[in-house]
């Protein structure tokens, strides 16, 4: 349970993230190509995909819990697994993140 408490907290401080950083967003000097997604239609789609990830394997976990038929525990595992990993790599990302904000904020103008 505190995966998950842990995961939506993650999921509440990026958001708020990519929230003020659309706040202080300035004009684009340039326009962007057409078609290209910009940063933060990534970010969100990345935190999103880990967000389905997680749920998959919960939906997953708690077929195999109530005996479904079909479901395998090598299954199980292996979502749990890409789940746990996405997480870990969306912490990592989130962290990187962060730490570059701070060092644009702490720099001299």
């Amino acid at each position: 349970m505190s995966q998950g408490i842990e995961f939506n907290r993650l999921m509440l401080e990026m958001r708020s993230m990519q929230a003020e950083a659309m706040a202080r967003q300035k004009p684009v000097v340039s326009a962007p190509e057409p078609g290209m997604p910009s940063f933060s239609d990534m970010l969100g789609q990345a935190v999103n995909k880990v967000s389905e990830t997680q749920q998959a394997s919960s939906q997953l976990a708690t077929a195999f819990e109530m005996g479904k038929s079909g479901v395998d525990l090598t299954d199980v595992m292996i979502a749990s697994q890409k789940a746990s990993v996405s997480m870990q790599a969306m912490t990592q990302v989130r962290n990187k993140l962060v730490q570059a904000y701070q060092d644009i904020m702490q720099m001299p103008v």
